[in-house]
């Protein structure tokens, strides 16, 4: 390797957490945006960047063009609602929200909240990336609408209709970290002392629940403050041990049985209330999580 890759090297490592939280943003999946920074590293190594003043802008275009080919292929073989899909977990200890910490603070830089990219999955690949790219890393939209193959006022408006769905499909969860876990874990309790009268007061009454199984199950929503609690009861019941996390920056649940992780929950608690709930079981899923985190 001669001095110019030795450089190369070292400016995309620069820039790799950036890409990699692009990417994942886009796509909802680590394995996906994992791939789509690799394919980025092989495509800077064919590409002349000499010319190139900004890399790190230059290297968030390649990897946005390659997340929005993903996206258009996904859309056209998923079969699958797109209601019951959730994405990727982000897993830390509980303690990371309310401890102050240098390392703890950067795990929940990376964390985007389940039930906002549970919306995303709903906005088309042209408002997805317009939205992720502008609202959320501050793109202006002159640099977003090449990428798009549009007009800049044309872009606008993707970004500002996604806005839209993402405003009022999306609650905005509590702002104290504190209160967020206290109502989880008052839902919790009331889960694994079958008390249902305090687990219907503790959720919002459209509260909606997104669980993923596997290949075996089919995905499930479900929606409505009796059902989900019946729901939580059974879940208590079939865990042997449920440990608080974080997950995906906010308050949520880790269940064992026989020493192994089975399953984790993520909590959108708005306005004192649960709105939003989402259960990866997937074995594969599951198996791709090392527990060790929640040790911190």
């Amino acid at each position: 390797m001669d001095g110019h890759e030795d450089f190369l090297v070292e400016r995309f490592e620069e820039h790799r957490g950036h890409l990699k939280a692009v990417a994942y943003r886009m796509l909802g999946s680590h394995a996906e945006a994992d791939d789509a920074v690799q394919e980025a590293w092989l495509r800077t190594t064919r590409a002349d960047t000499a010319g190139v003043d900004n890399l790190g802008g230059w290297l968030t275009t390649v990897v946005a063009r390659i997340c929005l080919n993903v996206l258009r292929s996904r859309n056209q073989r998923r079969e699958e609602s797109l209601d019951a899909h959730v994405p990727d977990l982000v897993l830390a200890p509980a303690e990371h929200a309310i401890t102050p910490d240098p390392e703890k603070e950067a795990v929940l830089a990376d964390s985007v909240g389940l039930a906002l990219l549970v919306v995303l999955e709903t906005l088309s690949p042209a408002e997805r990336l317009a939205f992720v790219l502008h609202d959320m890393f501050s793109m202006p939209f002159d640099e977003i609408a090449p990428v798009l193959d549009r007009s800049e006022a044309a872009t606008r408006q993707l970004a500002s209709r996604a806005r839209r769905r993402v405003r009022g499909a999306h609650p905005e969860p509590d702002p104290d970290p504190g209160a967020q876990r206290a109502v989880v874990d008052a839902f919790l309790a009331a889960a694994r002392g079958g008390d249902l009268e305090t687990l219907v007061s503790l959720l919002a009454p459209d509260v909606v629940v997104r669980a993923d199984a596997g290949k075996l199950r089919p995905r499930t929503v479900l929606q409505g403050r009796e059902a989900v609690a019946q729901g939580a009861m059974t879940f208590a019941r079939v865990a042997e041990l449920t440990r608080p996390a974080l997950v995906n920056g906010a308050p949520g649940a880790a269940a064992f049985r026989d020493g192994r992780l089975v399953s984790v929950a993520a909590f959108t608690v708005a306005g004192g209330q649960i709105t939003a709930l989402d259960i990866v079981s997937d074995p594969e899923r599951i198996a791709r999580i090392d527990p060790a985190v929640l040790d911190g």
